[in-house]
């Protein structure tokens, strides 16, 4: 059912209130800083789901899109302060770099630490399965790395190695 509306319309705003001022656009400066940075936090994001395959490839491209990651942030923020500062509207991709970027941060972030913790374990799996030419082989691979890392997990919940523990220290 359609709503009634009086003959003159009532507009966007309640009555007896003024309509909401309009901001002119960004600068062209602001609007290419902020598409910036909306364009590296998202290939940030796509470079993580694309270069990690590889373990040393991996570390490089991590490294190299948590910068593009923290830039995007950057970027993002630095739009929407010119922005205000010169007091015309928001540019439109600002927020989404803002967004990105921190995306980018936090998934870069995580597998660097994932790195850092197991990489005797992923070494360790990466050269098994390049040598593994049959089936049973790679499953021994990952059996053989599931049970390192249930170690090292171990390890890092009780914080003492296991023969410490059997020790009594």
């Amino acid at each position: 059912m359609a709503r009634y509306e009086p003959p003159g319309g009532r507009g966007p705003h309640p009555r007896g209130t003024a309509p909401p001022r309009q901001l002119p656009p960004p600068d062209p400066a602001v609007r290419q800083r902020a598409l910036a940075g909306f364009a590296l936090g998202l290939l940030s994001l796509i470079g993580l789901m694309l270069g990690l395959g590889n373990l040393r490839r991996g570390i490089v491209v991590a490294v190299v899109m948590l910068v593009f990651a923290v830039v995007a942030i950057w970027l993002g923020v630095t739009a929407n302060r010119r922005a205000r500062r010169t007091g015309t509207a928001r540019p439109r991709w600002a927020v989404g770099g803002v967004v990105l970027g921190g995306l980018g941060v936090a998934f870069s972030a995580l597998w660097l630490m994932v790195l850092l913790v197991f990489w005797p374990q992923l070494n360790s799996y990466y050269n098994c399965m390049a040598g593994a030419n049959t089936v049973t082989a790679q499953q021994a691979c990952q059996n053989q790395f599931t049970s390192s890392v249930g170690g090292e997990m171990s390890v890092l919940q009780n914080g003492r190695l296991p023969a410490e523990r059997a020790a009594g220290r």
